[in-house]
């Protein structure tokens, strides 16, 4: 039996490093796209770095992408790489469109060009229906972006569709919701909220400071979601789903459970914070995966608490290591 072989951009990042796990253990010979100025960013990839091909690319650079998916001839592309986070959207707009939006057309036509039979996995999200006019949100639901990174993950959308359409490639979107781990920077609310009661717990924090507590999210477990990635490609149709929990949590309840986890009232650390409010914060998003239960059989396995938990007790370990 042939080995399969997998291309992975932003390897090193969440999720293309519990990607790589998971196509590792099956069985699959995994190649990942890193730019130069990232090869030293391998923290998350450490422990099995041994076990993959590393090749030097860009998204901005049209060639590169040609000669590694040339080079590797992979049965199977996940596009995991981007400007991802969204205040940083505001402030570097062109920025995140090249890498966000138009790495994705020179990654479609690269892959058209050069191994058009590869089944291609977008990267979608949550944040290209903004503002939704329903909820919770299905693959139908109207895309009204309210930030440039929902902009141009809502122009990578499309085109992934568009070259599916046009040129019958087995491309697939996956409309990610917030996913966390361990391995989530701690820019990001959910880790930085973990870390930061785990810092209180050890003695080594006194305060923590956030934005709307009211603000709800649709959260889930980034092991979870990379499974449904690989799964929506083992289909024998391509198609389209929302990748989510189906439930909303406020930043509130969040807190509350990381303090429970180490038996402390959070309200005595607590502080909100306006400089930390989010100038378009979405209203009520949170996804509705009836379709990707019915059609590819995945939802999560992880509960919002077993995730707070799970993500608490990572970083009282690693701050007493």
């Amino acid at each position: 039996m042939t080995t399969k072989k997998a291309l992975i951009t932003g390897l090193t990042g969440q999720d293309g490093s519990y990607l790589a796990e998971l196509l590792l253990d099956k069985g699959y010979e995994v190649f990942g796209l890193v730019r130069r100025s990232s090869s030293s960013n391998l923290d998350r990839i450490n422990h099995f770095s041994n076990n993959i091909q590393i090749l030097s690319g860009d998204l901005l650079d049209q060639s590169s992408l040609m000669d590694v998916i040339a080079e590797a001839q992979p049965d199977e592309i996940y596009n995991l790489a981007s400007q991802s986070y969204v205040p940083i959207s505001w402030t570097q707009p062109a920025l995140t469109a090249e890498y966000t939006a138009l790495g994705v057309s020179r990654l479609l036509e690269s892959i058209r060009r050069c191994k058009p039979n590869a089944r291609f996995y977008q990267a979608s999200s949550s944040e290209v229906f903004g503002q939704p006019d329903e909820s919770p949100q299905t693959e139908r639901t109207a895309f009204r972006p309210r930030n440039p990174y929902g902009v141009a993950k809502a122009y990578a959308h499309w085109m992934t569709i568009n070259y599916r359409q046009k040129y019958n490639l087995y491309t697939c979107c996956g409309i990610t919701y917030t996913h966390e781990s361990p391995r989530r920077g701690t820019e990001f609310v959910f880790r930085k909220i973990t870390h930061t009661v785990a810092q209180i717990k050890l003695g080594l924090a006194n305060e923590l400071k956030l934005g709307n507590l009211e603000a709800r999210r649709d959260w889930c477990y980034a092991k979870d979601a990379v499974y449904a990635m690989w799964l929506m490609l083992q289909q024998e149709q391509p198609n389209d789903y929302i990748i989510a929990s189906g439930e909303t949590y406020s930043v509130k309840e969040l807190v509350e459970c990381a303090f429970n986890c180490v038996g402390l009232n959070w309200e005595d650390y607590v502080s909100v914070d306006p400089a930390f409010y989010r100038p378009d914060e979405p209203v009520q998003l949170v996804g509705c995966i009836d379709k990707i239960k019915t059609e590819i059989g995945w939802q999560p396995e992880y509960s919002f608490n077993h995730l707070v938990e799970l993500m608490v007790d990572y970083d009282l370990k690693k701050l007493s290591s």
